[in-house]
């Protein structure tokens, strides 16, 4: 019978012969499937756009819009609108409760009334002063009467000319205070100033308004029809821009619709944040539809400069101002080619190359830390 310690020896051997030859054959495949060579990683030349653009992050808010105030104090006894309600210029929004404005124009034009009788009656005195006057001077040219009593007939009348003068001076006042008190009583009933949807209201029913201080904000009114994308902008970015550039955005609820404008200027000022410097850059956009809300975030990008339906190349293909062709027998030739517009992914051909022309792209080797040929082939890329 064989020992124990002898057959754990056999078998530890035979385990070691045969990781040995596993190792060998795995060498050998490897130097042999190198010698045969790995495809080549290729795109081809095709017609596309190619767009130098500038990104931003923007918001989404009103290019018009008005803060609907209180004009007068009160309670604020009625509100005609709700959020998201579409008005019209001239629709009654609110109501504040009337009484004191009422009351007070009902107090001034009584005292008008009174005021205005009162006008009738220095009227005929002063027609009685001037008949008293012009009777003394007829007797005084007679010799009838004393030029003492020709004085007072005329005292007389200068006092009824000034009289009725100052109540009408009154009348005025008072009519000038009615009218106030009537706008104010006009007040208390609040209506738009413009065509437009409600999109927030400040205030609620029974809530009482102080118009002492500042005008109390109601609701606000904008007009939906026409949306301003305000975009955020790098110091780095903005010498970039200009006025009247091509401008397009997508939201996050939509990003595969893309909605074209124009620039229409930068603010000057910038907007500092965590020592990061943005600039609002502005322009509008449509909105008839209504899919656009305001404080919606946008994605935007300027267009710098742009080609259109040019045939192009990736960048990883260029290596300089040469590219590697491949020839009807499948070897990469160099080959000179002239690039117009680029951005970060392709480069538009103006020289050079033909559409469909296959192109040779080197790729980075993790062995060895140098270029070499993947053993993958690509197709085209857009």
């Amino acid at each position: 019978m064989t020992p124990p310690s002898r057959t754990r020896r056999h078998w530890l051997t035979l385990i070691t012969v045969a990781v040995l030859l596993l190792a060998a054959a795995l060498i050998w495949w490897q130097l042999h499937s190198n010698d045969r060579g790995s495809p080549l990683n290729t795109v081809t030349v095709d017609r596309g756009d190619i767009q130098q653009l500038v990104s931003a992050t923007g918001v989404l808010e009103p290019r018009s819009y008005v803060d609907v105030g209180a004009q007068v104090s009160g309670q604020l006894d009625k509100l005609h609108v709700r959020v998201g309600q579409s008005v019209a210029r001239g629709d009654l929004l609110a109501e504040i409760d009337p009484t004191v404005y009422v009351a007070k124009v009902d107090a001034t034009r009584a005292q008008l009334q009174n005021q205005q009788a009162q006008l009738l009656d220095r009227q005929a005195q002063l027609q009685l002063a001037e008949i008293q006057h012009r009777r003394q001077q007829n007797l005084f040219r007679e010799d009838a009467t004393t030029r003492e009593a020709l004085q007072m007939a005329e005292a007389n009348l200068t006092s009824a000319q000034a009289q009725l003068a100052m109540l009408e001076a009154q009348i005025q006042q008072t009519a000038s205070t009615l009218r106030a008190e009537e706008a104010n009583l006009s007040y208390a009933r609040i209506y738009a100033p413009m065509d437009g949807t409600v999109v927030t209201i400040e205030a609620r029913q029974g809530q009482t308004l102080n118009a002492s201080q500042q005008a109390p904000v109601l609701m606000r009114i904008a007009d939906l029809a026409t949306m301003r994308v305000r975009a955020q902008v790098s110091e780095a970015d903005i010498s970039k821009l200009r006025p009247g550039m091509a401008v397009y955005f997508t939201t996050l609820g939509d990003p595969a619709n893309r909605l074209y404008g124009t620039l229409d200027y930068v603010e000057p000022t910038p907007e500092v944040t965590n020592n990061v410097v943005l600039y609002n850059a502005l322009f509008d956009v449509d909105n008839q539809q209504g899919r656009l809300l305001p404080h919606m975030t946008a994605q935007v990008f300027f267009v710098q400069e742009e080609a259109l339906d040019v045939l192009r190349v990736p960048v990883a293909a260029l290596q300089g101002r040469q590219v590697q062709v491949l020839d009807a027998n499948g070897q990469p030739q160099a080959r000179s080619v002239r690039t117009g517009v680029r951005n970060r992914v392709h480069a538009e051909v103006l020289d050079g190359l033909q559409e469909g022309d296959q192109l040779v792209i080197a790729s980075r080797d993790p062995r060895s830390g140098s270029d070499a040929r993947t053993p993958s082939v690509r197709g085209m890329l857009r």
